[in-house]
């Protein structure tokens, strides 16, 4: 049955899908193959270079990448962009970031893809808000406002025991709507920082 899917026929159907990212559980309803040549199907394509690896499961065709954002939104779920990378998306800091920094509510994860570092913070569950859906190329991605980067960079280094951030742009922060989001974190201590920090 792994023969029967040529790559024209494959190619042709998955970005006829525009699934910009795919699995073998894709696989197995375009295509009615089962789990395991669905998997090896995959495993030859990818061999071959006709496809390429994100992670473990996740495949793109290399002709058409997607946007390093969406990207960082479908590896690992649930999750959204943050912290340093969208600080600078922002216009926060002056920085160009180039690890793509997201914040989920699971385990704390970091994979390298395409040739970058996507990496993924745990923040608490009550925390996880703040963010929004824009688009890179008509494809949607997670991304915080800049307040609530601001926020939650400054949690992750109050928790690393490293020192707020110095250098930003305060224009771009509404103080009362960062101050709305560390009160979700129930720190005191990050609430005085984001209070001192945004004076």
């Amino acid at each position: 049955m792994v023969k029967l899917v040529n790559q024209t026929l494959f190619a042709l159907k998955i970005k006829g899908k525009k699934l910009y990212i795919f699995n073998a559980s894709d696989i197995r309803s375009l295509f009615g193959v089962s789990s395991v040549a669905a998997s090896a199907l995959l495993h030859r394509y990818k061999k071959q270079g006709f496809v390429v690896q994100l992670k473990k499961g996740f495949y793109s065709f290399p002709d058409i990448l997607p946007p390093d954002v969406y990207v960082a939104s479908k590896l690992y779920t649930p999750s959204y962009i943050s912290l340093e990378f969208a600080l600078s998306y922002h216009g926060v800091i002056p920085e160009t970031v180039y690890e793509i920094t997201s914040v989920t509510t699971k385990a704390t994860r970091r994979f390298e893809a395409l040739g970058k570092i996507f990496s993924y913070r745990k923040i608490k569950k009550i925390a996880y808000t703040g963010y929004e859906i824009q688009k890179q190329k008509n494809l949607s991605f997670n991304i915080a406002d800049a307040e609530k980067a601001f926020v939650d960079t400054n949690y992750l280094r109050l928790m690393n025991g490293q020192k707020p951030i110095s250098r930003f742009n305060k224009e771009k922060i509404n103080p009362i709507r960062a101050k709305k989001y560390a009160s979700l974190f129930g720190n005191k201590k990050l609430l005085s920082i984001i209070t001192t920090t945004l004076q």
